[in-house]
């Protein structure tokens, strides 16, 4: 069998979650490894960290908070790749059933080698990092602390995966 004619049925899905915040609780990354280990191998996910900027007492005014989003901003961007899909998760963004991620993931996979999404920290994302997705996506009207939103991200992958595969997790 010549190798050029050996296809895998469906490319890789490889998403990594640009994440502010180093010191989760360990309720929470349990919750998240639990989603990575029921994913299958051709489906991908991968949590990257960003330090969060030291916050200083007396210093919670907007000037202060605009600059510690930037600084935190200029971390997420520069762990952007080049020719990847990039989804920035703001409250800001359009709200998407699990039904419409479930196709954005299935063609994002056929197109793009990774998928980058980022998670700002407790001021939300830069509007560098709002500038530089390609999507922007709304989790709900809710606000979530950023530690959380890893582990709905992480879950709604699965599902997106049970509903493509026909799996009964997502009935």
């Amino acid at each position: 069998v010549r190798i050029d004619k050996i296809r895998r049925s469906a490319p890789l899905l490889n998403v990594e979650l640009l994440a502010v915040g180093t010191k989760a609780p360990g309720w929470v990354t349990a919750g998240f490894e639990e989603y990575l280990k029921r994913l299958p191998r051709d489906w991908q996910l991968k949590l990257r960290e960003i330090p969060v900027t030291k916050r200083h007492k007396g210093m919670s005014d907007q000037k202060s908070v605009e600059k510690y989003k930037e600084e935190e901003g200029n971390r997420i961007h520069a762990a952007l790749k080049s020719n990847v899909r990039v989804i920035a998760l703001d409250s800001g963004g359009k709200n998407w059933s699990t039904e419409e991620l479930a196709w954005k993931l299935q063609k994002w996979r056929s197109e793009y080698e990774l998928v980058q999404m980022m998670i700002g920290g407790p001021d939300g994302l830069s509007s560098k990092c709002r500038s530089a997705a390609d999507d922007t996506w709304s989790l709900s009207k809710l606000t979530f602390p950023h530690f959380v939103v890893r582990i709905l991200i992480a879950e709604q992958i699965y599902r997106a995966w049970s509903i493509l595969s026909n799996h009964p997790y997502h009935k």
